[in-house]
């Protein structure tokens, strides 16, 4: 069983890697650039899939140094369920019943105006002991109407 848990994302302004697929130059790129920025107590990336490709995000702060190479795009936040999972082991099926039921219950319908987001977790040192990665899943939400 998923626990899922409801959170507020802000309009924001991320860093996009643009799409692409991991393995791709300039997607390679960003991972590295991302991956050398200072971590902090909660990831600040966000992936999902466009129905043809990846897209990567990183959450912006003033005065970050930014590779021309990647634009600083204004991101439409809002309501996201959130469930844990294992990255690239979660049974989606079951987790999005669990997400539907938890949304039925407390008042939310998907919001389909909005990707999906994931992002890893596990910091390197936890993922090293455990031997794989937890991601969390973000389904956009809104109010039932």
């Amino acid at each position: 069983m998923h626990s899922v848990r409801i959170y507020e994302m802000p309009d924001c302004q991320m860093v996009s890697s643009g799409v692409g697929m991991f393995g791709e130059e300039k997607f390679e790129a960003f991972n590295k650039w991302m991956s050398a920025q200072k971590r902090g107590l909660f990831p600040k990336d966000f992936l999902f899939w466009n129905g043809h490709s990846f897209h990567w995000l990183y959450l912006y702060e003033e005065g970050m140094d930014v590779p021309a190479a990647f634009d600083v795009i204004d991101f439409k936040g809002g309501l996201y369920a959130v469930a844990t999972g294992i990255d690239q082991q979660t049974d989606r099926q079951q987790m999005n019943a669990e997400v539907d039921a938890f949304l039925s219950k407390h008042g939310f319908e998907r919001d389909p105006s909005r990707p999906e987001l994931g992002n890893i977790i596990t910091s390197p040192l936890a993922q090293e002991i455990m031997g794989f990665e937890q991601m969390d899943y973000y389904t956009p939400v809104k109010g039932k109407v």
